[in-house]
């Protein structure tokens, strides 16, 4: 109960920040450079993590901030729940995230979604999804974005694993900039199908850049599941899979 209790604190501090920061800043971020609009809008990502440590008991311990490159870089991490997809819009900024079309139908929400140039997916048509990450991410890139790229394509919940898709390491090939790996444990304490939170430690760990120059995507993509897979063995409560 108490648990429960401290969701719907949670939440009504979720919603009453979306709308209050929706009404604020919205107005304001499209006449922003795009540098600008994150900073402003970080603000709700920001106020999210420290609003579920505070609310829902839940203590962080990040590590390997020190691995995050100066330059762009493509990110890769596991994808368990919201919380790591707050957490890395945060974690190196300005980032680029690929996400399903859908999100930028929610209000206010996917507002602000708009204006951070994220790279929308149909994914009821996966060949054009996949020639539109290669071609977007390698041009956001370019222009010194860093994009954000779930290898395992939707949400896995914790102790299980889903076949890890190469196009992140394709993209970090082609545009020639390293490959960043994150593991975390978020499912455990955010989990992705149930709105009841769980107390307890959030484990991230950030790896050192993976190099891509002179290297095929299928190596990359080896060295990124084997290091994420790895770290998720040593930091999860839930037992991996062999």
């Amino acid at each position: 109960m108490i648990q429960v209790f401290r969701s719907v604190v949670f939440y009504a501090g979720y919603f009453a920040a979306l709308f209050i920061i929706g009404a604020l800043f919205l107005p304001i971020a499209p006449f922003l450079p795009l540098a600008g609009r994150y900073r402003l809008l970080n603000v709700y990502n920001y106020f999210l993590m420290f609003w579920f440590r505070i609310a829902c008991g839940v203590r962080y311990d990040i590590q390997g901030a020190h691995h995050l490159p100066e330059g762009p870089c493509v990110i890769q991490a596991n994808h368990q729940s919201e919380w790591e997809t707050v957490f890395l819009q945060v974690m190196k900024p300005p980032v680029c995230t690929v996400l399903k079309q859908e999100l930028l139908l929610i209000p206010v929400f996917g507002w602000g979604l708009r204006l951070l140039r994220p790279i929308s997916l149909d994914r009821s048509k996966p060949a054009r999804a996949m020639k539109q990450v290669l071609t977007q991410g390698v041009a956001r890139l370019g222009t010194g974005l860093s994009v954000l790229i779930f290898p395992e394509g939707t949400r896995v919940e914790p102790g299980e694993r889903k076949r890890y898709n190469k196009s992140g390491s394709v993209v970090a090939c082609r545009a020639g900039v390293p490959v960043l790996p994150v593991a975390h444990n978020a499912g455990e304490r955010w989990p992705g199908r149930h709105w009841v939170k769980r107390p307890g430690v959030l484990r991230v760990r950030i790896g050192e850049p993976i190099p891509t120059a002179g290297r095929t995507s299928d190596e990359v993509l080896a060295d990124v599941e084997a290091w994420i897979e790895g770290q998720l063995v040593d930091i999860s409560d839930v037992p991996r899979p062999q």
